[in-house]
């Protein structure tokens, strides 16, 4: 599968802004099987949602015309309004135009998120082209035992890929990295951190968009501070192999 990494500089707050300038951006992409976006890539992270959250799915059909002109799943976080309550929803598109989604589960209370948004329930993984793919966002990076990856009854591990979309401050940058590798190596999976670039009223963010081998090893990157696109193909038959070469997950915690 290739895996077309984005790292992206929103403006603030500016939806139609933001849709143009990845329009542009995502032209320069090679054929690819998923394109991968930031949390909030059309508003930057707000945590006052009122004025920007998305109602009538402007964004989403955006990321619906993309996977489909480009037969390509599409993966990024908006936040939405639904029945009067706000989400850090984490789509992901298929070609066709169906989508699954996860609502952000750890809001990030030390900005303020957990006040006007509601946190989802449970993680969710997408099944696309034989590959399973779970959905994080940012603040749940943190959270290793709400990511664990473990053996379902039929032999097959619960996800082989995660993703983590956020907007990481570069404040806490050595955290982003040490955690993204941890994630990878504890659940024996391919795993792609996609961070945003650039500044909003509170942070700034360097990147550090990465995508990771099951080993922790660097695949490819970003280049720090600059809007960049990376594509990488991840060979599943690598994954298995290393599972049943080193069968950890055979041995993890079921909870």
């Amino acid at each position: 599968m290739k895996i077309s990494l984005v790292q992206f500089s929103p403006q603030w707050e500016a939806p139609a802004a933001n849709r143009a300038a990845l329009k542009q951006l995502l032209a320069q992409i090679p054929a690819t099987d998923l394109i991968v976006l930031p949390e909030m890539f059309s508003t930057g992270f707000v945590t006052e949602p009122v004025a920007v959250a998305e109602k009538d799915g402007e964004s989403l059909r955006f990321m619906q015309e993309t996977a489909a002109a480009r037969n390509c799943a599409v993966a990024g976080s908006l936040a939405i309004e639904e029945e009067g309550s706000y989400r850090n929803r984490f789509y992901f598109v298929y070609p066709d135009g169906r989508e699954v989604h996860y609502d952000k589960h750890h809001l990030f209370t030390y900005g303020g998120e957990h006040l006007r948004f509601t946190a989802g329930e449970k993680p969710v993984v997408a099944e696309f082209r034989g590959v399973r793919i779970l959905l994080q966002v940012c603040y749940d990076l943190r959270f290793p035992v709400f990511s664990r990856n473990r053996l379902l009854p039929d032999g097959k591990a619960l996800y082989d890929l995660a993703l983590y979309v956020a907007s990481w401050p570069d404040v806490r940058t050595d955290a982003w990295d040490a955690l993204l590798r941890a994630r990878a190596i504890e659940n024996q999976c391919y795993l792609a951190g996609v961070n945003r670039v650039g500044t909003d009223p509170k942070n700034n963010y360097s990147g550090h968009t990465v995508l990771l081998s099951p080993k922790g090893q660097l695949l490819t990157n970003c280049k720090e501070n600059e809007e960049d696109i990376v594509t990488f193909d991840i060979i599943l038959q690598d994954l298995l192999a290393f599972r049943n070469q080193f069968p950890v997950l055979q041995d993890a915690d079921n909870q």
